[in-house]
């Protein structure tokens, strides 16, 4: 399936039914009296978030919604029937913005929430509602009001706790791979990944977490280089940055410690504050090199990046050293509270109403 994260849409709601101008007449009643019901309401485009869905490529060809209109009244009494609500299943962790203003409506951050995205037009009255002492025959009825009609934007955050981050072919994808249940494709050459891939990690009874694989940065990425910083959104949830650096010596002289520099660059040219999260560095494929080495090779890295912060050596391929990485990073996030969701406009609710 394609991974689609981004995409505009048009809603629009069910038009209200018209008011009936009607009167009661029967045999021996000559004077019945007015009995025209209301009209119906318009139909809700409502949207409903779904644990089943990571993708937002049902709307990639599906661009116009439209919820029923609400039935018209009739006479004898009768009331038009409110037009059925359009449901619109969207993943967990999509945000909603009106197009037009770029106000941010909803963010749906669980499984089930509900929010109108489009209210549905009021039905008309009947004459039955106009009826009085001095107007006996009301010939006076409501036309139902429009539905609402809005052109949305849809963008999908992935909601994970732990986010992968790094240069292309650093192992980001053998990790997520050795610690869960996500099975991304792995190849020998750079940007195997093209779309973030979520695992979830089991360590036990009541400890769990998801983390997210993202597509590698290179330099320039802000310029548009590689596969530029189009999926750097879905960090921006997470509550830790693994970023794992390349260890395994190159014939072309890459140096890791440009390479954790330049990815840093990169996050604070995107977003400040994604570049302030805590960011632990996860040194990979240290079993590549020989054993005597691994330690200074260890220590002249973080000397020369002056970092202070948790480090990990390990082998994703080999699956040494993930113990110890799992274990701390479930405790990490036991002592640290999930980020508060986005604060939706106050005027949609999550609830809707007949």
């Amino acid at each position: 399936m394609k991974f689609v994260d981004e995409v505009v849409i048009e809603v629009h709601a069910g038009n209200g039914g018209n008011g009936c101008v009607s009167f009661r007449r029967e045999k021996f009643i000559p004077f019945g009296g007015p009995n025209g019901g209301d009209g119906g309401r318009g139909g809700h485009v409502i949207a409903r978030a779904d644990a089943n869905l990571n993708t937002l490529v049902d709307f990639r060809f599906s661009k116009v919604h439209r919820a029923r209109n609400g039935e018209h009244g009739r006479g004898s009494d009768q009331y038009g029937a409110g037009g059925q609500d359009k449901v619109l299943r969207m993943p967990v962790g999509t945000l909603i913005y009106d197009a037009q203003t770029g106000e941010l409506i909803a963010d749906l951050v669980r499984d089930g929430q509900e929010v109108i995205l489009a209210h549905g037009g009021r039905g008309g009255l009947g004459n039955l509602h106009f009826k009085s002492s001095v107007n006996r025959a009301p010939r006076e009825s409501t036309r139902g009001e429009e539905g609402e009609h809005r052109t949305l934007r849809l963008e999908l955050k992935v909601l994970a706790d732990v986010g992968l981050l790094g240069m292309p072919n650093a192992g980001k994808s053998t990790l997520i791979s050795a610690v869960s249940n996500a099975r991304p494709k792995i190849a020998d050459y750079p940007f195997t990944t093209l779309y973030p891939n979520l695992g979830v990690v089991r360590l036990g009874p009541g400890r769990s977490f998801v983390i997210a694989d993202i597509p590698g940065l290179i330099e320039g990425a802000a310029e548009g280089q590689g596969l530029g910083h189009q999926f750097l959104r879905h960090l921006q949830r997470t509550r830790l940055l693994l970023h794992i650096v390349d260890m395994a010596p190159m014939d072309d002289g890459a140096d890791p410690v440009k390479d954790v520099r330049a990815i840093v660059a990169e996050l604070k040219k995107y977003d400040p504050a994604l570049a302030a999260k805590p960011r632990w560095l996860v040194l990979n494929k240290l079993d590549l090199l020989p054993a005597e080495q691994r330690d200074a090779a260890v220590k002249s890295l973080l000397r020369r990046l002056r970092y202070t912060g948790p480090v990990f050596p390990i082998s994703a391929l080999a699956r040494e050293g993930l113990e110890p990485l799992l274990h701390a990073i479930a405790e990490h996030l036991g002592q640290n509270q999930p980020v508060p969701s986005v604060e939706p406009d106050p005027r949609f609710r999550d609830e809707h109403s007949v």
